[in-house]
């Protein structure tokens, strides 16, 4: 007589270690082996159909001839979705498409577009799929799971490509008269306290570093505001931190610190500066305080200064991005930014494999925004502008 409590034992204990054909021949294994009243016995037990158990039984005695490498026959098993209904994936294709072909009013057309969600907006159009199965159907159908990626300017400058030209032509030749070119830029402010911080470092697992739910700026800590100079030919950086305002005299102040603590010594016979700048901000190129304060800056130190604007929609082609912030950036990753000397360490120490060296300083002066500069403080700028685009490109030379 079979011990139905025994069998149900065993195949608890085994069911988990065997495939779908191992478990079907151990079940016929034990009806052939419990004798009179086996079979119904391990069907209850194991909750196996009896028609698997009969095709099993036949497996066992050669009856049934199946490779050794296959679970099941060719064909065998459960249709897949798609194939019982052919309208499921055309159906799956109007839900995932950007406009949303299938109905304008969806809620998937400003909703996230989870599996999930999409198999629970095909269940209301009749169709009985899992989140998984939606899943397989997507990557089929060669979706896979993408970010956003920053491709688009916006509508592109007829004198876009000249202009960049004319910049690399102009840098070139400064760089081998042995003259400074610099590239500058405001990076992105950074709040200062528990926040968290983009990317991720290691730590012992289960204790990551617990930082603020909210991004909320602390009054008591305010912002920090990176402003930095990137020297193309020596491929070295200056950073000023800021905390109140990105203007363009705190811009103005950073050049003249880069040039007091490095460009001088870096450029002793030095005659003009060269900079490279995006066109709005802080450094934009209809910016009034920007040029007076250049203008003063050029009088103190005797130079004549190049200025070059890259056109609207293109700062990621200026050097100090890629080549200064985008590795400050990765030196920081997964680090709150507690406070400002600790923001002002971990941009000193950014270097790469290329030799990157970075000086950094925190500038706690004062910078007023909304500085008006009258008519008469403009005729002082020495201001001449070059024959291609002089709205993007002139000279500020010391006053006469």
């Amino acid at each position: 007589m079979a011990d139905e409590k025994a069998i149900r034992t065993k195949y608890r204990l085994l069911r988990g270690t065997l495939n779908e054909r191992a478990r079907r021949l151990w079940a016929a294994a034990e009806v052939v082996s419990a004798g009179h009243g086996g079979f119904s016995a391990v069907v209850r037990a194991t909750g196996i159909s009896p028609t698997t158990v009969s095709k099993a039984l036949k497996e066992l005695r050669g009856q049934e001839r199946l490779p050794a490498e296959r679970v099941r026959r060719p064909g065998g098993g459960r249709k897949r979705s798609e194939s019982v209904d052919s309208k499921l994936t055309a159906a799956l294709e109007d839900l995932i498409d950007p406009m949303t072909r299938g109905d304008p009013e969806s809620p998937l057309r400003w909703t996230c577009k989870s599996t999930r969600r999409l198999a629970a907006e095909l269940e209301l159009l009749g169709y009985d799929i899992s989140h998984v199965t939606v899943a397989r159907l997507l990557r089929d159908a060669d979706y896979s799971l993408q970010a956003n990626r920053k491709t688009l300017e916006g509508a592109k400058h007829p004198d876009r490509d000249q202009q960049f030209t004319y910049i690399n032509t102009q840098a070139k030749r400064q760089l081998r008269k042995g003259e400074p070119v610099i590239s500058v830029d405001t990076k992105k402010k950074e709040l200062v306290g528990a926040f968290k911080n983009g990317g991720r470092e290691w730590h012992r697992k289960a204790s990551p570093e617990k930082v603020k739910v909210h991004d909320f700026i602390d009054p008591k800590k305010g912002k920090a505001i990176p402003y930095g100079v990137y020297d193309l030919g020596l491929n070295v950086g200056w950073v000023s931190v800021g905390v109140t305002h990105d203007t363009a005299a705190f811009a103005v102040e950073t050049i003249r610190q880069w040039w007091r603590h490095m460009g001088k010594r870096s450029y002793p016979r030095a005659r003009s500066l060269m900079i490279t700048a995006d066109s709005g901000g802080s450094n934009g190129a209809r910016i009034r305080l920007w040029k007076y304060e250049l203008q003063r800056f050029a009088n103190e130190r005797g130079l004549s200064i190049h200025v070059s604007h890259f056109p609207p929609g293109t700062s990621k082609w200026n050097k100090v991005e890629h080549r200064l912030f985008s590795f400050i950036t990765q030196n920081w990753r997964g680090k709150p930014l507690y406070s400002l000397a600790a923001i002002v360490n971990l941009i000193a120490k950014t270097t790469t494999r290329t030799g990157l060296k970075v000086r950094c300083i925190l500038d706690q002066r004062h910078y007023p925004k909304a500085i008006k500069v009258a008519d008469k403080q403009m005729a002082e700028v020495n201001f001449t502008p070059h024959t291609f685009h002089g709205d993007w490109n002139y000279t500020i030379d010391p006053a006469r």
